[in-house]
């Protein structure tokens, strides 16, 4: 089996990580979670969502946040539903905008209040005006595994919208298993399909530990040639649109094993863990990542 030799980690607590919390962290909180991640490497880091403020109340400080980031030495990404949130995004100094198109109506009602045709029709419409305006531009294909309205998601629908996504301008397409029930399998033959669908447009995965398959997951996706990976601090997150959605995979567990299989991310472990265990104090609860509630491997010898 051949492995990227290199991943590139998407760090998504600011954002993903963040909309779902019961306790509002300050604007300054969330630039500090932002600069920690930046300073422990990540390559690209989503900092804020532009939807509205009574939907996601987490991200009503969405351009001050991107007003006090500064200048990282990642990528910013910015998420937009609509042509409103695309229009917000477009006035901040976001380097990249991410649309988001539902594969299924159950989700698309819900998170959305569109069926999921109309969320693709937003989504080719938010990559349009990104590359226009000169900014990178890039798709998830939300609920892509499964959803928690209307059950099983064919893989023929994910690829049919991929395909759709690619022609519109995508430059890149994530698959999000939103409600973290994939499994191994599942992943192979979604990512199959949609590669088949979309050839050479780079694939990314978005996996949630919902059901504890996310680092399996993300390993399956890796053995396809994925080489993008999302995941948050503390495996911090889960979608207040989706029922039972519970946090994404957290990043420093898919670090520990993307490290020990020598696969190479640019990311600190260390500076993860405590960025973790730093989130988790400001959060005022334990996370659920593991990696940072434990002993160091291999121990340090002092």
């Amino acid at each position: 089996m051949t492995y990227p030799a290199a991943v590139e980690i998407v760090e998504v607590a600011a954002r993903d990580g963040l909309q779902n919390e019961a306790v509002a962290l300050s604007t300054a909180d969330k630039v500090a979670l932002i600069r920690r991640a930046d300073a422990a490497g990540a390559a690209r880091i989503e900092i804020a969502s532009f939807v509205h403020p009574l939907r996601v109340p987490q991200m009503a400080d969405a351009e001050a946040v991107c007003d006090a980031v500064g200048r990282l030495r990642a990528v910013t990404v910015g998420l937009a539903l609509n042509r409103r949130g695309v229009d917000r995004a477009l006035r901040t100094g976001v380097e990249e905008i991410g649309a988001v198109a539902a594969a299924s109506d159950g989700f698309a009602q819900s998170n959305q209040g569109r069926d999921a045709e109309g969320t693709v029709a937003d989504a080719l419409e938010i990559l349009t005006l990104a590359n226009e305006a000169g900014r990178r531009a890039q798709a998830t294909i939300s609920v892509a595994f499964g959803c928690p309205f209307d059950g099983e998601v064919p893989a023929t629908r994910v690829a049919a919208i991929a395909r759709r996504l690619a022609d519109g301008g995508a430059r890149e397409i994530a698959l999000a298993d939103t409600i973290g029930v994939a499994t191994p399998a599942d992943v192979r033959q979604v990512i199959t399909a949609v590669a088949a669908a979309a050839p050479g447009v780079p694939l990314r995965l978005h996996a949630h530990d919902t059901r504890n398959t996310a680092v399996a997951n993300a390993w399956a996706a890796l053995e396809l040639g994925v080489a993008i990976l999302d995941c948050s601090i503390g495996g911090l997150g889960g979608c207040p649109f989706a029922p039972g959605a519970s946090g994404n995979v957290a990043t420093e567990d898919l670090l520990y094993t993307l490290d020990r299989g020598g696969i190479a991310t640019g990311m600190s472990l260390p500076a993860v863990t405590e960025a973790a265990q730093w989130l988790g104090d400001r959060l005022g609860r334990p996370l659920p990542g593991r990696v940072s509630r434990v002993a160091a491997f291999p121990p340090t010898r002092g």
